[in-house]
């Protein structure tokens, strides 16, 4: 069976955000498991046109070029096309392969309020380039497509019916979860109190309230893996709070070429997460997997409030002085490490992967969003 995975990153160029790290996790998977797979995605930096990544043939365009998207995915002949959320990449898709089987994940479903906050955002740090996201996901082709899409998934609970009300679905799109590689290294937890933060170093996540902390609670061990989108911005944390000696500024962490990624988990005993918007973000479920309890201003599936503390009007302080009283921040954290296993299973969830492609290339698919 041949898959293409259609993205809008891929976790080895420029980009390092969730939608390439779980692309990256089930393309490499699903060659694992004899499958031949294809990423599409615009190209980043000096990235090739074409490369092989851990078996994965990598192939990428010039971001605003929809002729050459539509020429690679024609060339590329899959049976499943799969998009990582939609865009007009998944309208491409339907117009180069008509005969082939269409995959939807809504990972992000961003609503007009979502907007206004990435916008804010993006001005901010004078992102403007960042504004073609916009037209780019949010046009009649692209809802034309995910309705007329063989099947259409949410990889968490609270977006299913947020997605089905933007797209005007004529059913819940299913649960199709993103699958979390359990630990490969031992999970032991510091002794001294450590937290730590995973993203990208921009406006939008508010990294500067997590470095704030550090000033708070110097008896805390405060961890940032992340990078900024400028240099000018990378400066100017570095200025205000590279000082600090109990605040340790790792910078970018590639999680697959190396274990420090899994490394800063086994010992932090929270992952602080500061931003204003986020879906469900696959950093609670890497953390939740090494028994890190979540503190966080966004709750997606409750995920905060269950596993952790969920922060009111920004106070981080308070959240955290709660969660290491008395060692609450234990208990959450394992219980988190239960959820995630159950619901996000490794196994479990690239076979539910594997037995969605295979249904939907039989003559007759037992599950359709197509439109009539």
């Amino acid at each position: 069976m041949k898959v293409c995975f259609i993205v809008s990153e891929f976790f080895a160029w420029g980009k390092y955000g969730g939608y390439g790290t779980a692309t990256r996790v089930l393309a490499t998977e699903m060659v694992r498991r004899g499958l031949e797979v294809t990423v599409v995605t615009p190209a980043r930096g000096a990235q090739p046109e074409r490369e092989e990544v851990e078996g994965v043939t990598v192939l990428s365009h010039p971001a605003q070029s929809l002729r050459t998207q539509f020429q690679l995915l024609r060339t590329c002949g899959a049976d499943v096309y799969h998009s990582q959320e939609p865009s007009l990449g998944t309208w491409l898709a339907r117009k180069a392969a008509p005969h082939a089987a269409h995959v939807v994940t809504c990972r992000d479903t961003r609503v007009s309020a979502d907007w206004l906050i990435e916008l804010r955002s993006w001005i901010l740090d004078r992102s403007f380039r960042t504004l073609l996201t916009f037209p780019y996901e949010n046009n009649p082709l692209v809802r034309r497509s995910v309705r007329a899409a063989d099947a259409v998934y949410c990889p968490n609970e609270f977006s299913r019916p947020i997605a089905q009300a933007k797209y005007k679905l004529s059913r819940l799109p299913g649960f199709l979860p993103n699958p979390v590689r359990p630990p490969t290294v031992p999970v032991r937890k510091a002794e001294h109190p450590t937290v730590c933060f995973v993203g990208r170093w921009d406006r939008r996540k508010r990294p500067d309230l997590f470095f704030e902390l550090a000033r708070v609670f110097p008896d805390v061990k405060f961890i940032a893996m992340g990078q900024a989108r400028t240099p000018a911005l990378a400066e100017e944390l570095q200025r205000r709070f590279g000082g600090l000696p109990n605040l340790e500024l790792q910078g970018f962490v590639d999680q697959f070429s190396s274990t420090r990624f899994q490394e800063t988990l086994s010992r932090s005993w929270i992952l602080v997460n500061t931003a204003l918007r986020e879906g469900l973000p696959r950093s609670f479920l890497e953390a939740a997997s090494f028994k890190c309890a979540i503190l966080s201003r966004v709750d997606p599936d409750g995920f905060a409030s269950r596993f952790g503390h969920r922060v009111e009007q920004d106070d981080f302080a308070g959240g955290l002085r709660l969660l290491l009283k008395d060692g609450t921040w234990r208990a959450r954290g394992e219980e988190a490490c239960a959820y995630v296993s159950a619901k996000y299973g490794f196994e479990a969830s690239i076979s539910q992967h594997l037995e969605a492609y295979q249904r939907l290339t039989r003559p007759s698919p037992l599950y359709s969003q197509r439109s009539h």
